[in-house]
């Protein structure tokens, strides 16, 4: 995975917050798929990323043949992780990262943040409807997705993308010393996506492009900046990074 994505993270927040501008063991959150820190009828997702491959280019082609690939060399280890990153989509996957006080249980606050994170990230699922790209291992037959499926043509962006990106950058505000590392775990759990056999690399990009632009307008809401500020706190002091 390419992980030099700095570069374009400062422009992109400031245009994406412009345009906001304008316009473990304790209970998990529910998921409200409603917006909570942004207004999503302010940015419309479908100018931050272009439409995907055609199923016919040879881009899409050589995305295929990478997903062959990755299906015959991934070893057990990469199975596990990749099956486990399917089933969890919040901030505390970066456990890896903080160690294994970095849990809900633990840090309250910071799980509800990372649960209405989660929430803002469907804003992109309209685009899913848009693009109607289908899965690889829907156009493709020969290949065996080991992570959970669907029947629906949603494969562009990939939601799990998003939201693991979404979760980094607000992680990153909290912890700026192991952001290297945070982005780092964003990266692979993103490519778990490809290990599980269910997107396409294009799809993982086009999420990580999407997350930016959320985020963007999230940093412009006095609402987050003051959940992040009350999560901010609780994190460093219950992992003694004070």
């Amino acid at each position: 995975m390419n992980r030099k994505i700095f570069a374009p993270i400062a422009a992109l927040l400031l245009l994406c917050a412009t345009l906001s501008a304008q316009s473990m063991d304790a209970p998990r959150h529910a998921p409200t798929n409603a917006s909570y820190f942004i207004d999503a009828k302010s940015i419309d997702l479908s100018l931050i990323i272009p439409p995907p491959p055609a199923q016919d280019s040879e881009t899409t082609k050589a995305e295929l043949a990478e997903m062959h690939r990755i299906e015959q060399t991934r070893t057990p280890a990469q199975v596990a992780a990749a099956q486990s990153d399917d089933k969890e989509m919040d901030i505390f996957i970066y456990r890896t990262v903080l160690g294994e006080k970095f849990n809900a249980a633990n840090l309250p606050l910071t799980a509800a943040l990372s649960g209405h994170v989660h929430d803002d990230g469907w804003a992109a699922n309209a685009l899913k409807g848009l693009y109607k790209r289908p899965r690889p291992y829907q156009f493709d037959k020969t290949l065996h997705p080991i992570c959970g499926t669907t029947d629906r043509p949603n494969s562009y962006p990939s939601g799990h993308s998003i939201g693991g990106y979404l979760e980094a950058f607000v992680l990153a505000q909290i912890v700026p010393e192991k952001r290297v590392e945070i982005l780092a775990r964003a990266d692979d759990y993103a490519h778990n996506r490809e290990v599980c056999g269910v997107h396409y690399p294009s799809d993982l990009a086009g999420g990580r492009s999407v997350a930016y632009a959320i985020f963007g307008s999230m940093l412009a809401s006095p609402r987050f900046q003051t959940d992040l500020a009350s999560a901010r706190a609780e994190t460093r002091k219950r992992l003694g990074l004070n």
